[in-house]
Order: structure tokens, then sequence, then C-alpha cells
């Protein structure tokens, strides 16, 4: 019986500093509040960036792009990295522009975006642009 309750005990007494130095070493968890105006801009940036998806599936659309020897991909790819405020500014200039200049004003942003990122040196899509770095 003394054999068991010395074994226990120093268990136990292990148990407790084991206990102890797990807990010095845990990081408080922090949680934080989302806002709802975060979370309305995040879905308004998935929405805005749905329908220039859907844009982009019109023929007159895809003919354009070729035309200007612009791939659907890239398109795509640029669609992805738009940030919620430069997908609605975007989205305002389409509103503005008259019917028929939809996709005129489409592929001019487009290729402005291109061209930034040409000058940016983060691609390299069109030879007359050059580095600015």
């Amino acid at each position: 019986m003394q054999a068991i309750r010395a074994y226990t005990q120093s268990i136990s007494t292990l148990m407790a500093l084991v206990m102890m130095l797990t807990s010095v070493w845990a990081l408080p968890a922090s949680a934080s509040l989302v806002g709802t105006g975060e979370l309305l801009t995040e879905q308004r940036a998935n929405i805005d960036r749905q329908a220039l998806m859907d844009m982009l599936e019109r023929g007159d659309v895809q003919n354009t792009l070729a035309t200007l020897g612009v791939g659907e991909q890239e398109v795509r790819d640029r669609i992805q990295s738009l940030t919620p405020s430069e997908l609605a500014d975007f989205k305002q200039q389409l509103a503005e522009a008259p019917a028929g200049e939809g996709v005129v004003g489409v592929i001019v942003l487009f290729l402005l975006v291109f061209i930034v990122t040409d000058m940016l040196c983060a691609t390299d899509i069109f030879p007359f642009v050059n580095c600015i770095r």
C-alpha cells in the first residue's frame, strides 16, 4: 500500500509540474469581431467579381480580347487579383457608361491594368511598355 501511495504521489507531482509548464507556454486565445461593413464589402467584392467573370463569357467580349491579343485566362487572373475598392470603382465606371460602350470600357480598363502591371515589372505582356524599376 505504501509503495502505491509513493508511486501515485510522484506521478501526481510530475503531472502537476507538466501542467504548470504547459500553461506557461500556452498562448492566450484572441478573438476579434468582424464588422458588418467588412463582411458586406467582402461579399460585394465577390458578387462584383462574379459579374465580371460572367461578362467574360459573352461572345463580343471574347472576340475583342482575342483581337487585342489578350488571353481570357490572363483576364480572369487579373479579375481575381483586384482589390474590393478597385472592383467598386470599375463597377461604378460600368454603371456610368452608356449601354453600347460597356464592352469597350471593360477592355480599356483591362488594358490599363495590364499596362500598369507591366510598368511595375509584375508582368511582361506588352513589349512596348518599359519597366520603371
